[in-house]
């Protein structure tokens, strides 16, 4: 084994260790991933949600046994293909030893940690978005027109995964325009290139066709209840936040693309972040959509940065330095960044928290804990509480499980001990209801609210009603969320089930 291979296996093995003892066990999974779990008993080729990519994910780990491990598996595998892939680009830009350990530290100690603790489509964005750009630099170097073909494939996967990477296309096109690259689109083989990745995405518009267009109405619900709260200065702090560690890295990156001779063929790159990231401050995204843009960043400061360094006399004593800057900066807010404290600690630290803009929710308010560590309490306690209320009903085999939100039938989903199959009118669920059955009984999971409201709503179609539990986990999103019984129906309680289903699909 070369001194270059036993290096990467090691950056790649630390990523692993790393993402595996950031997540203190008194967490339980994020409700996006509950919801993402349970895709694999619903496959198709799209959903409310995403796109189809995540479901094939979520089946493999099914297959697997469906435990934690494997949950935190895949989101750590894809950083560490993104690493992988930054290692790739750095050989090609010809940089040497220390240029590729620069590299991946910057990718192991960047905000990757964070987003890879997570089994969400964001992880597989960022590699989709890293492996688009290096695919352009392959071609940029050698114009071999094979990469546009690779191209269109990677960019119909990544599509497939989450349309963030649209946005990469859009920031691409127009940097083009501004080069000499731009006669790449007068080659037939680009849109031979572009039909292929029609092709491959088709399955999924025709879904979404099918279902008239439901990521339309999800964006526009995005923009009114989540966006409209996104601050566009915000915005620009947190890409500054984001890449703090690695942030000389990231602006000699910058230089280099405009003012090294050696890069003068890849400086479409600096148009491309530059337009990427207006686009993105235009339509107020979330502050992570981004994140998928600095990875290939990293590999051009990092080759720039190496051979600079290589013509000081300083050069041994600086280079620790450089690639120890991302070290310090984790280790500066390894107490904060990450889900490794209790709630209780976070409280009494809150300062520390409010500073960096972590305790603010989408809905722009302030509360106790980060929006993500309070997704991650309380679903344990739910589904064995549900599953207590199934076994408290008589003939439970004809139990309906109706949530007010996917975190919840997620959660009960994938924790139960019971043969219970809970669903909502939120989100995929939708599409999920099994209308074949006749309920005799609910057992209602209802969001904190009016508990008489929902007795005086529900009651009366049951022989018998009555108020189950509640979550009691005081730093829980969900916490107040009561569990109703409803038994003995009176009626064929489909009907209503399927008014509400279409009513709600409607005004998707």
């Amino acid at each position: 084994m070369t001194k270059k291979s036993f290096i990467l296996i090691s950056f790649i093995l630390l990523k692993f260790i790393l993402q595996y003892s950031l997540i203190s066990p008194e967490y339980d999974l994020h409700r996006d991933e509950y919801l993402h779990l349970d895709q694999a008993n619903h496959l198709a080729w799209g959903y409310l949600s995403v796109p189809p990519l995540t479901s094939w994910t979520s089946y493999i780990i099914k297959l697997l046994g469906n435990s934690v491990f494997w949950v935190k598996f895949f989101p750590a595998l894809y950083g560490a293909f993104t690493m992988l892939i930054v290692w790739k680009v750095i050989e090609e830009l010809g940089g040497d030893l220390f240029a590729l350990s620069l590299g991946a530290t910057c990718i192991l100690f960047s905000v990757l940690l964070r987003l890879n603790t997570l089994y969400q489509p964001n992880s597989f964005d960022v590699l989709a978005w890293t492996t688009l750009y290096f695919v352009l630099i392959k071609y940029l170097k050698t114009e071999n027109q094979q990469w546009i073909f690779i191209g269109a494939v990677v960019f119909a996967v990544g599509f497939l995964n989450k349309y963030n990477v649209v946005f990469l296309l859009l920031g691409i096109i127009p940097a083009l325009l501004l080069s000499e690259h731009r006669k790449i689109l007068m080659r037939s083989k680009l849109y031979v290139a572009i039909f292929i990745g029609i092709l491959l995405i088709a399955p999924n518009l025709f879904w979404q066709f099918n279902n008239n267009f439901p990521v339309f109405y999800h964006l526009r619900a995005l923009a009114s209840r989540q966006l409209v709260h996104v601050d566009r200065l915000d915005f620009l702090k947190s890409q500054i936040l984001f890449n703090i560690g690695s942030i000389v890295v990231l602006l000699a990156s910058f230089y280099a693309l405009l003012f090294y001779p050696p890069f003068k063929k890849y400086r479409i790159f600096f148009y491309s972040i530059v337009f990427t990231l207006l686009i993105f401050i235009y339509f107020k995204a979330k502050d992570y959509y981004a994140i998928g843009i600095y990875p290939i960043y990293y590999a051009f400061g990092s080759v720039f940065l190496s051979e600079i360094l290589h013509r000081q006399s300083w050069e041994k004593l600086l280079k620790p330095v450089i690639i120890g800057i991302p070290i310090l900066f984790f280790t500066a807010i390894y107490h904060v960044a990450f889900p490794n404290k209790s709630p209780e600690y976070i409280i009494q630290h809150s300062e520390q928290y409010k500073k960096l803009g972590m305790l603010r929710w989408e809905d722009g308010k302030d509360h106790l804990l980060p929006q993500d560590y309070a997704d991650m309490l309380g679903w344990r306690e739910l589904a064995q509480k549900v599953d207590s209320a199934y076994l408290s009903l008589p003939n439970n085999y004809n139990t309906l499980v109706l949530c007010d939100n996917y975190g919840q039938a997620g959660a009960i989903n994938y924790y139960t001990k019971q043969n219970i199959s809970a669903v909502s009118f939120n989100a995929d669920y939708l599409n999920w209801f099994d209308l074949s059955k006749k309920y005799e009984h609910v057992i209602r999971v209802k969001e904190q609210g009016n508990v008489n409201e929902e007795l005086q709503e529900t009651a009366p179609f049951f022989q018998t009603s009555r108020v189950f539990d509640s979550i009691t986990n005081k730093y829980a999103r969900e916490v107040g969320t009561t569990i109703f019984t409803f038994g003995e129906a009176k009626i064929d309680i489909r009907e209503r089930l399927k008014k509400e289903i279409d009513e709600n699909k409607n005004s998707h």
